[in-house]
């Protein structure tokens, strides 16, 4: 088969461009600032904290018979793996957390990571994306595109209570604030819109109560926006708006790269963008019995790719998080300030209340099942075994 070809592929990682150049102009990386005249260690520490996944060799066979490396076709499921990996560090160890070689870190640091092993068992492992990817219309390696990764992390959350995220997909390029306020306030009980903001009032504690009684709180905000920057090639009017979500403090990069060659970019320096790059092939790797991971091979420890951004391919998908609704409030001021001012084409919108013409906004509520809907069934006699066993069940 043509997934065959890749099952022992190791892919070499390619030369880096030179190192960062001598300049004044400052970088910017998920929101913070650094200076490479005054401290370019820093801004390497800062590149090396960010979870780095790449493609793997030898994990077991997605799906009990297909494949067992990704090599090829699972770089925008990496990356997408690594954008949702930052806000699970922003949610759990905040922005600052710094990573070093050897030394010991929280037990958070290895939930997070045992989150994406290359497990059917692990909540975003590339067995649950490829597999619920299925539901988007993409067979088992296929190559996905910034919004398809962006559907099927949107899914997968549902079922990851731990990290208890509301993935909020924009559509049409608008952000509805309203909708966003009303799934991040919801109540973990409501499985409708009878729980809706309307239903919900202010407790002294700055909690919401809904009707029935229930305290909530607001879930973290991932936020992501799919948008088209272009036709074939991006449009040089959304450059500088582009380049100014890589300095907002809920910045969790970009999707994108080039057409079925996808990286993460999390940041820039002048109109070059800094990314990650998942295009090389490393083992797989398991968690220890005592629940750590050995983590070196998640680490990018060399001078990160940059590219130009006029080679950016027009189709990318924007990251942002917000773990309190102040954080979403001051995106918000941030947005309308920075990306939203008088500009003649516009990335993408923010509007207050739900358009009237769509349909309306329910909150995405797990669906009633006792596994997470992506495991497929592992041969047709079992497939055959379940479908006996219902109409027993219904008779």
């Amino acid at each position: 088969s043509v997934l065959s070809r890749y099952e022992n592929q190791i892919t070499i990682l390619s030369d880096y461009l030179e190192e960062f150049p001598e300049t004044d102009e400052p970088v910017w990386i998920l929101g913070r600032q650094h200076h490479l005249n005054a401290d370019k260690s820093k801004l390497l520490l800062d590149i090396s904290a960010r979870l780095w996944f790449t493609y793997r060799r030898k994990f077991s066979p997605i799906g009990g018979t297909g494949p067992s490396s990704d090599a090829g076709w699972g770089c925008m499921l990496r990356c997408g793996q690594m954008m949702l990996a930052q806000a699970l560090i922003c949610r759990h160890l905040g922005r600052d957390w710094q990573w070093e070689k050897h030394k010991k870190q929280p037990e958070e640091y290895h939930r997070i990571l045992r989150c994406f092993l290359d497990r059917k068992d692990c909540c975003y492992s590339i067995h649950q994306m490829a597999q619920m990817g299925v539901g988007e219309g993409k067979s088992i390696g296929e190559w996905f595109g910034p919004n398809t990764v962006a559907q099927v992390l949107k899914k997968l959350a549902l079922f990851d209570e731990w990290n208890s995220l509301a993935v909020y997909v924009s559509m049409d390029n608008t952000v509805v604030i309203e909708d966003i306020k009303k799934m991040c306030w919801s109540s973990p009980q409501s499985g409708n819109a009878a729980h809706s903001s309307a239903h919900l009032h202010r407790s002294p504690l700055g909690r919401n109560k809904n009707t029935a009684g229930f305290c909530t709180g607001w879930k973290p905000l991932l936020l992501i926006i799919p948008l088209r920057l272009g036709i074939n090639h991006i449009n040089p009017v959304y450059i500088d708006a582009f380049k100014e979500c890589f300095k907002m403090p809920q910045s969790l990069g970009a999707l994108g790269g080039k057409p079925n060659n996808a990286y993460y970019f999390i940041g820039f320096l002048g109109n070059e963008l800094i990314y990650l790059d998942p295009h090389t092939t490393q083992s797989f790797v398991d968690s220890e019995e005592n629940g750590t991971v050995d983590d070196e091979s998640f680490h990018c420890q060399q001078a990160p790719h940059r590219m130009k951004i006029m080679n950016l391919d027009p189709s990318v998908a924007l990251g942002f998080f917000c773990k309190e609704e102040c954080d979403f409030d001051n995106w918000c001021s941030l947005v309308q300030k920075e990306i939203l001012k008088q500009q003649s084409l516009r990335m993408f919108e923010l509007v207050q209340k739900h358009p009237p013409h769509w349909p309306p906004f329910v909150p995405p509520t797990k669906p009633e099942v006792t596994t997470t809907g992506a495991e497929l069934i592992e041969s047709t006699d079992k497939l055959f075994e379940l479908e006996e066993e219902f109409e027993i069940l219904s008779v």
